[in-house]
């Protein structure tokens, strides 16, 4: 059964903090790549990346023509060691002046999106430095909520009081809310825009969200 959501609940999934709506979403086919695991977390990684792009009705390749490969996840101890990836800091500008910043603030997470001419997304980067709270979460849990944090540009403010997956009733199985499993098939409809920055954006996603 369809979920339902209503313009003001989309709405405030893509507003941002300062009040800016904006929406994107990939441009071009996703082509992933995993570092840092051992092959049974690759193959749940990628699993969760063609499981995601299936529901949003997206595609995949083999490789992408300008970067090679456009969405990267890295899984590693100390924010220090991404800084001996060749050719990361012309990937993620100011990759040297960020590590101090997240280290600060004792980050176990980041991600950053690049985009193309028209400002969809092309490129995205996801950063988990695998400290004991995330070392905890199952690994099916941790690809499957950066998948979904990567599908489309949410706000920054998106998933700050309630996760973008949800645990089966009555069971330990974690699965993606139907509501934001919605909201990502419709904003992957053909007739949607790749990228917005007006609100009528979401009364229109939300009209494809109704029940028929």
């Amino acid at each position: 059964m369809t979920a339902t959501v209503t313009a003001e609940q989309i709405e405030a999934l893509f507003t941002r903090e300062s009040g800016e709506y904006l929406f994107a979403r990939w441009g071009r086919p996703i082509v992933p790549v995993v570092f840092g695991v051992d092959d049974k977390t690759l193959s749940i990684v990628k699993g969760a990346v063609e499981a995601v792009v299936e529901l949003a009705g997206h595609s995949m390749a083999e490789t992408d023509p300008e970067l090679g490969v456009n969405l990267m996840f890295f899984f590693f101890r100390d924010w220090e060691e991404l800084l001996a990836v060749p050719d990361l800091d012309r990937l993620v500008p100011d990759l040297r002046d960020l590590i101090p910043r997240l280290q600060e603030v004792g980050a176990n997470q980041y991600r950053f999106f690049r985009f193309d001419e028209a400002d969809a997304i092309k490129a995205a980067f996801v950063f988990m430095r695998m400290d004991e709270e995330l070392s905890q979460i199952p690994a099916e849990t941790l690809a499957l909520s950066q998948v979904v944090q990567t599908i489309v540009l949410w706000s920054d403010m998106a998933f700050h009081h309630a996760s973008a997956l949800a645990q089966v009733p009555g069971g330990d199985r974690i699965i993606l809310r139907p509501d934001i499993a919605a909201v990502i098939r419709a904003s992957y409809d053909p007739v949607m825009p790749a990228v917005a920055h007006d609100n009528s954006h979401a009364l229109r996603l939300a009209a494809r969200i109704l029940p028929n």
